[in-house]
């Protein structure tokens, strides 16, 4: 029997549109670069001054009527991260946002998703854009497992993304049903403290600034905050899911959706993420070589 595929969601649709740009052709030219366990199942992000956006502040700059043709024609579903957690009805007018769901709705061969946290804007994207899949975003802090699964049990969405921690609640997570399964993308590489306690603060600071508020900026309650990311410190993260965890506990319990976190970070990192989510050991040095020298790239 064929090996289930890993789909990977992966950050940065208008933040790191340069880098796929060059990654995108490498994966498409170069399969066997990678492992064929994996595919891309959609790349997510928001552009900068996005008042519907949230998770983390944008800074994406990427022209919109740019990033929709790349994915079109590499036919990889786009993902607008449109999490705010504090809308209200005036918001629902914004131009920008509503441009890019006109813009992506009906984008190429791939069907395309809004991750969100506004059950007001679910319901006005869902009525006057009705081609979105929508995707329930991390920035719930759904922490308690029964709250999780009502919303896997909700038609509205198409995937549910838990807080990270209860990524290794396998018991749990092993007991859902076939299609409850296939509705969980786990957040593999957070970075996060795994006992922080503010993490709802954290993001309705972002969802504030979206707005355009005036507001001090959250102060991390970590431990280890000056630190900042670093990959190496999420591998050691109890809730970290690595590419042995996705092959040989995940995959075989019936789970194939894995959120990569990075939109805040620098491409380089990304591509670091890149590399050990689905590239073959003997060809990662191949394809860094490849991405570091194509001169109009900026990795920093």
């Amino acid at each position: 029997m064929a090996e289930n595929k890993a789909y990977y969601h992966l950050p940065g649709l208008f933040e790191f549109y340069e880098l796929y740009k060059v990654f995108l052709p490498l994966f498409r030219e170069h399969r066997e670069y990678f492992y064929d366990w994996c595919e891309i199942g959609s790349i997510y992000g928001a552009p900068g001054d996005c008042i519907w956006g949230g998770g983390r502040v944008g800074f994406g700059d990427a022209d919109p009527s740019d990033v929709a043709s790349l994915m079109k024609g590499y036919g990889i579903s786009s993902r607008l991260t449109f999490s705010n957690s504090l809308l209200t009805e005036e918001h629902l007018s914004d131009k920008k946002c509503n441009d890019l769901c006109s813009l992506f709705e009906k984008n190429g061969p791939a069907e395309n998703g809004i991750v969100i946290h506004s059950d007001l804007l679910l319901s006005y994207i869902r009525t006057k854009y009705p081609g979105f899949y929508f995707v329930s975003s991390t920035t719930k802090v759904i922490t308690d497992f029964d709250r999780f699964v009502e919303d896997l049990d909700r038609e509205d969405f198409r995937y549910v993304v838990p807080d990270f921690r209860l990524n290794k609640n396998l018991s749990d997570l092993e007991a859902l049903s076939p299609e409850q399964k296939q509705k969980v993308e786990f957040l593999c590489n957070e970075c996060c403290w795994f006992d922080c306690f503010d993490r709802k603060n954290c993001y309705e600071n972002v969802s504030r600034k979206s707005l355009g508020e005036k507001c001090p900026d959250h102060v991390c309650v970590s431990p280890d905050a000056a630190r900042g990311y670093r990959f190496s410190d999420a591998k050691k993260n109890p809730a970290f899911i690595g590419i042995e965890d996705i092959r040989n506990t995940y995959l075989p319990a019936g789970f194939s959706h894995f959120k990569i976190e990075g939109r805040s970070l620098g491409s380089a990192v990304v591509l670091e993420f890149l590399l050990y989510y689905m590239t073959k050991p003997e060809y990662q040095l191949k394809v860094r070589e490849e991405i570091y020298l194509d001169s109009m790239l900026d990795l920093f």
